[in-house]
């Protein structure tokens, strides 16, 4: 049996419930190959408790995304032979309140795409029915909405949905893969935010504004913001030519 995937809208419904009484808990835990987003890697390295070069060396590593040419991350599993994720454990996650955005998202997956009618974000839900999965049998029902809310999803979509305007910046302006420096200094700014911050007043174009700031979560989003901004600009600056 297949995995299926169903369409569903943001007021649509659908049954699901995990929990260490679920059969198969932990079973979506391995077998992966999970990508992390910059604010994925934001919130996992300040609740684990380490600077962002050192998570980045620890627990993952780095590729060139097939589609956009940017640098992108993957965890490194905790098992090889089951690929299971780093941060599992027979209890459970041990990482749950900072868990990435592809956790907090399942069963469902989240598409975006830009209307050609407007300038705004266009967003698809849909139900990803695996075999191994027996969360779907319960009668406990919410719909897409609530979904969101309960895994504190609106946070994480809007910081994701930044990265977009990025890939598609790259998208419009080369199709080629980055000369090696340069994709190096873009890893750095949208996965390396301590490292970045270090040498923002060095690599800063002009028209961006640098003041350091502190250590406060509020603090570190408005220097992600500002780094996926930075980028932007480096790519105008190196690719529009």
């Amino acid at each position: 049996m297949d995995a299926r995937l169903t369409s569903i809208g943001r007021d649509g419904s659908f049954k699901f419930c995990c929990s260490p009484q679920t059969a198969c808990f932990n079973e979506c835990c391995r077998d992966l190959n999970q990508f992390l987003t910059p604010y994925d890697v934001l919130r996992l390295k300040n609740g684990i408790g380490l600077p962002s070069q050192r998570f980045l060396a620890q627990y993952t590593r780095r590729h060139i995304g097939p589609g956009s040419g940017l640098p992108v991350i993957t965890l490194v599993p905790g098992d090889p032979d089951r690929l299971t994720c780093p941060f599992v454990t027979p209890s459970g996650c041990r990482v749950y309140a900072d868990r990435p955005s592809s956790c907090r998202t399942y069963p469902l997956m989240r598409m975006v795409r830009r209307s050609r009618d407007a300038a705004d974000l266009v967003e698809e839900y849909r139900i990803l029915r695996e075999p191994h999965c027996q969360g779907f049998d319960t009668a406990h029902r919410q719909t897409v909405n609530d979904w969101i809310v309960d895994q504190g999803l609106e946070e994480y979509n809007a910081e994701n949905d930044r990265l977009i305007e990025v890939i598609r910046l790259k998208a419009r302006l080369s199709s080629k893969a980055l000369p090696p420096s340069l994709a190096d200094r873009i890893y750095t700014a949208l996965y390396d935010l301590d490292g970045f911050n270090e040498r923002l007043h060095d690599e800063s174009p002009a028209g961006i504004h640098v003041e350091r700031m502190g250590n406060a979560r509020t603090n570190e989003v408005a220097r992600l913001r500002l780094s996926l901004e930075w980028v932007k600009q480096l790519l105008e600056k190196t690719l529009a030519r």
